[in-house]
């Protein structure tokens, strides 16, 4: 049982407190409650410039990283879909200089048109890298496009074209910033040897004073359903073919996210799932093979994506995944093959909750979510998942109507 404290600032800022005595350590973590949801169809990757420019500098400080180094700690970032999470970690007793730090670029950001011409300079080197020039690396600026038509997750958190962040210009990034970067549209999470009353101290100190934002409220278009299948065929430079398909999930917060991803682990997490046993192993049509859930907190997608085998077609590879979808659609899972899988996600949600950093990380996202509390309730509500409720959402969601296929095949095939 993982406990924590809730305060609120008069400016908004949402405050969690978790005592922990058995570690020197604090862990800070600041979520802000925007992601690449947020952005304009033609302003994509700034939650992800965002990400970069955080950490160039404010009022006070003219860089981030060395104040933090210099108290023993570490800091980092990421970004995704729907959120921009930023954690530092740093011995308790040097807690009030994050918070110093943390709260001077949350005030007054360092805006500079050579610093974002530095951080434009990076987000594109990063864009061509990972997605450019790695094989396969532009697979999802394919699939998110294939499978969203409205929905701003068409696109990439890292954006859709290195163009869009190429033309960021000073104005666009400070409006940016004061629109979302603001303390009533962030949620701050303190974890480790500190007392609720010290934090409540500190937290004020550092943070009461910062003014609450007008924080626009999200207007996302709902996609609407999908009705037909959709495939695509992309021809690349890569070593090996490859398939992927993915399906229409409900959201992040609905009941039935917790048997979807049971279902996805079922298929294809890890060397004891159907699709690496029977596909890969038994039956060599693979040499890799996977299936997963996105988890956006907007209706998300089940992925299943695997590289075939030298001289298997992908028509081939598809229909053997096919096979695996009908049996698991009309014949129910055996207790024992998901109590394994049961076993597996409770052991990893223990493991990701091992120290204080991933705790604050996953106390702040579930507050996001709605309450803080399903740190502690989840690994049961997983545990309650009936065979019945897999098949259920697996003949819901597991429909070639509701299928959207990438065909990434090489140039040399």
């Amino acid at each position: 049982m993982i406990e924590f404290s809730r305060f609120t600032l008069d400016n908004g800022l949402q405050v969690i407190v978790h005592e922990d005595k058995s570690t020197p350590m604090a862990a800070v973590n600041i979520l802000y409650n925007v992601g690449a949801r947020d952005e304009s169809p033609d302003k994509t990757g700034f939650a992800h410039l965002f990400e970069h420019l955080m950490f160039g500098g404010s009022k006070n400080v003219p860089d981030f990283d060395d104040p933090i180094q210099m108290a023993g700690g570490e800091c980092n970032a990421f970004t995704n879909n729907d959120i921009t999470n930023f954690y530092d970690t740093v011995p308790v007793e040097n807690l009030e200089t994050v918070l110093w730090l943390e709260s001077d670029r949350m005030m007054n950001l360092n805006f500079s048109e050579k610093h974002l011409e530095v951080q434009r300079k990076v987000v594109v080197e990063e864009f061509k890298e990972t997605c450019l020039n790695q094989p396969y690396g532009d697979v999802w600026h394919h699939l998110s496009n294939l499978a969203y038509k409205v929905h701003p997750y068409r696109y990439p958190t890292i954006g859709k074209i290195p163009k869009h962040v190429e033309d960021a210009t000073l104005d666009d990034v400070k409006r940016f910033f004061h629109k979302y970067y603001r303390p009533n549209n962030a949620i701050l999470v303190l974890a480790g040897n500190i007392t609720l009353e010290h934090a409540k101290d500190l937290v004020e100190k550092w943070f009461g004073d910062i003014p609450k934002g007008d924080v626009p409220q999200r207007q996302i278009p709902q996609e609407p359903e999908q009705h037909e299948f959709r495939q695509l065929i992309n021809k690349a430079n890569v070593p090996t073919d490859a398939i992927y398909m993915v399906f229409h999930t409900p959201g992040r917060i609905e009941k039935e996210y917790y048997a979807i991803d049971l279902l996805s682990d079922i298929l294809g997490n890890g060397r004891s799932s159907r699709l690496y046993q029977r596909l890969m192993k038994d039956e060599q049509l693979f040499t890799q093979i996977d299936a997963y859930i996105t988890g956006y907190i907007d209706p998300g997608l089940l992925v299943i994506e695997g590289k075939t085998a030298k001289g298997i077609s992908v028509e081939t590879a598809e229909a053997a995944v096919w096979r695996e979808i009908e049996l698991i659609k009309n014949e129910l899972v055996e207790e024992r093959e998901l109590q394994k899988i049961k076993n597996k996600v409770e052991s990893a949600l223990e493991f990701s909750e091992a120290n204080i950093l991933n705790k604050a990380i996953n106390l702040a996202f579930f507050e996001l979510l709605g309450d803080a509390e399903l740190i502690n309730s989840e690994a049961d509500v997983y545990q309650k998942v009936t065979p019945q409720e897999i098949q259920t959402v697996a003949q819901k969601i597991l429909t070639r109507e509701n299928c959207s296929e990438l065909y990434y095949l090489s140039e040399q095939s």
